[in-house]
């Protein structure tokens, strides 16, 4: 197998890009086409002072590396929510983030959530009906609180994901499948600022997961590599897993699904896209973040008004 644009010997091949590519030749591909989308989706301009979501995983450090070397001025922020799993997954996972940054001279940002907060997530999904049947939406509230805050606090033009294909396909087939009108009219590559909200912006979401994968390996991106304790069952899982075969037996199905969305959600919820409806916002009398929750937040709730 040979690369499309070199004819030297291929390390990937993509048949849902009918392309085959070099090690070089990949690591300019991901490069450019991550430029592509962010300058397609307008997800960030020159100059902008954004904050990357870390979270020691491969897709994250590669977004964080490719923003480096595009010449964005990123800090990344990583929260140690306080699962340990086989040999303490959160502070592993906070390790990789570390020594990621100390060898491109890059900020990186740290929130222990047990240290400020005084619990950690397992704690707080094990206190309540719904965190013991889905502690991923506990972990998740709590990640956006957090996020949110920091970017604004911290005057961040944008608040980066590293969300990719297959993440993105997975939750459209789940909102689609559940008919959830809101959370459609709100997946979308940019999410405006608003109302106390930082703009946020997802640069990876046409990658596919092997695709981030194998940047990592031939940049020689060290990151953890077992997957969080708590997603052994996830509906999520469930639905990558049922979107893979499809791709197996039709390359390029999620890509379609996904691309056609975002072509079609222009007619069906036009206008900017928000993380949430501004009918109802108002801030938070504890924490101040925008809540349509009648008195504190959710996340104050689950917190106990400790924030």
């Amino acid at each position: 197998m040979k690369c499309k644009k070199c004819g030297e010997r291929a390390v990937i091949k993509m048949p849902q890009h009918h392309l085959a590519l070099c090690r070089q030749d990949y690591i300019d591909w991901f490069i450019a086409q991550t430029a592509r989308s962010i300058k397609k989706y307008q997800l960030a301009r020159p100059g902008d002072r954004i904050l990357v979501a870390v979270s020691g995983g491969k897709d994250s450090l590669s977004l964080w590396d490719v923003l480096w070397r595009l010449g964005y001025a990123a800090d990344g922020m990583y929260i140690h929510l306080g699962i340990a799993g086989d040999g303490d997954y959160s502070t592993q996972s906070q390790r990789y983030a570390e020594d990621f940054a100390a060898a491109r001279g890059l900020s990186l940002q740290v929130v222990n959530v047990t240290e400020r907060y005084g619990q950690s997530i397992p704690d707080l999904a094990g206190q309540s009906a719904r965190g013991r049947y889905k502690p991923c939406s506990i972990c998740g509230q709590t990640k956006r609180h957090i996020m949110n805050e920091a970017a604004i606090r911290g005057r961040y033009d944008v608040l980066m994901t590293a969300h990719n294909l297959d993440d993105e396909a997975a939750v459209l087939y789940l909102n689609t499948m559940n008919w959830a009108v809101p959370m459609l009219a709100r997946q979308a590559p940019r999410l405006e600022a608003h109302d106390g909200l930082p703009l946020k912006a997802k640069p990876f979401c046409r990658f596919y997961e092997r695709e981030t994968a194998a940047y990592a390996l031939l940049q020689g991106i060290e990151y953890i590599e077992e997957e969080c304790p708590f997603a052994e069952g996830s509906t999520l899982l469930y639905y990558k897993t049922v979107l893979n075969r499809m791709e197996a037996e039709r390359p390029g199905a999620k890509m379609q699904f996904y691309v056609q969305f975002l072509q079609a959600r222009t007619t069906l919820f036009p206008g900017p896209v928000q993380e949430a409806d501004r009918a109802g916002l108002h801030p938070c009398p504890n924490c101040g973040q925008p809540t349509t929750s009648a008195g504190v937040c959710g996340f104050c709730k689950l917190m106990g008004s400790k924030t």
